[in-house]
């Protein structure tokens, strides 16, 4: 498969990888941008899970929560400015909008779109929204929304709309003082953006990819092996004539020197993440290597859970767990996280590149 600009641009903007790299993990992958990703993850070349991308696009994130708490909307509508997203015209739409999914049912966008718009009777959602692109004199995007329904649900909204949150929870007896403890969960999921509510919800295969990603990773980073396996690479480095005289002298110089890997070029580097690989099996089986796995795997998984992540909120070093299992006995009730929806405005997105000068220029001529 031909592999173009914009698809390395595009797998650059979800990993924060090199221009490069990203062609190379799109040339290994036959452009299978999934594949990719997980290519540089397990390369130690891609930054921290960046599907959310390099946020640019403007917008804003809206909620909406019945009155009885049971049901509530989440929409992420897109504009080119800030200063439309900003509007109270536009905010007002968007408001409309989540109130409208949040009393109708709709499959995806484009049922919505189909469907009466509840601002003007005799339009479908997208005449009236062509309306107010021409009205606001910008283009405007419906890019997703959720719905979602149960015992109690709170809504928060971050940044004055950038980041929208909703929770949901199991609850016998959702009084006030549930509600601030859901509201306080909402604000850590905006702070911390996990992925799942607890691990039991990942699956087999799921997890053994993560697992694997940690260990691919681990290997090709040679600076944080355990000593003997460092060494070992490092000597059939040597033994192999992989490195050039310049890394052979830079080595000697500064072997017992916890900066070495400074010293040390791309390309010796390189060597060492190849021979690690090629000792994957076996460094499995060394307890120190598996042991670190272990606890950066163990690591990861306390990131993406939002029960094992630490409260952030508490004096002490308590999780979200515990949190919440605090907060159901001093309230007496059952009470228990279900669900979340995030939507962070332009995840995934790129803003245009705006430059006033040179299109006022291109105007004149």
């Amino acid at each position: 498969m031909a592999i173009t600009a914009s698809m390395v641009k595009e797998l650059r903007e979800m990993t924060g990888a090199g221009m490069m790299d990203c062609k190379k993990a799109l040339t290994e992958t036959d452009g299978n941008m999934d594949e990719a990703v997980e290519f540089l993850k397990k390369k130690g070349l891609a930054k921290a899970d960046k599907k959310a991308g390099r946020i640019a696009a403007e917008g804003v994130v809206t909620t909406y929560v019945s009155e009885d708490g049971k049901t509530a909307s989440i929409i992420e509508v897109n504009s080119e400015t800030d200063f439309v997203a900003k509007n109270e015209v536009f905010t007002g739409y968007v408001t409309s909008l989540a109130k409208q999914i949040n009393e109708g049912d709709y499959a995806d966008v484009a049922a919505l779109n189909a469907a009466p718009s509840a601002n003007e009777a005799s339009e479908t959602v997208e005449e009236y929204h062509k309306s107010m692109i021409a009205k606001i004199g910008e283009n405007l995007t419906i890019r997703r929304f959720a719905k979602v329904t149960g015992d109690v649900i709170v809504s928060y909204i971050h940044m004055g709309g950038k980041i929208g949150v909703l929770v949901e929870a199991q609850c016998d007896a959702p009084s006030d003082a549930i509600k601030d403890a859901m509201k306080n969960v909402a604000m850590q999921i905006a702070a911390m953006n996990p992925q799942y509510v607890q691990r039991e919800e990942i699956s087999a295969e799921q997890l053994a990819k993560e697992k694997e990603i940690i260990v691919d990773s681990s290997l090709n980073d040679p600076a944080s092996l355990p000593k003997p396996l460092l060494n070992k690479v490092i000597q059939e480095a040597l033994d192999a004539s992989k490195w050039n005289d310049e890394d052979k002298a830079a080595y000697e110089e500064q072997k017992n020197n916890k900066f070495l890997f400074n010293f040390l070029s791309a390309e010796a580097v390189q060597a060492l993440r190849d021979l690690a690989m090629s000792h994957k099996d076996e460094f499995l089986g060394d307890k120190i290597f598996s042991g670190l796995v272990e606890g950066r795997f163990s690591k990861h998984l306390k990131e993406i859970c939002l029960v094992d992540q630490a409260y952030v909120r508490a004096e002490d070093k308590e999780s979200v767990k515990q949190y919440i299992e605090k907060v159901a006995k001093e309230n007496g009730v059952n009470f228990a996280l279900k669900s979340f929806v995030r939507f962070e405005t332009g995840e995934g997105l790129e803003k245009k590149n705006e430059d006033f000068a040179a299109e006022v220029a291109a105007q004149l001529g």
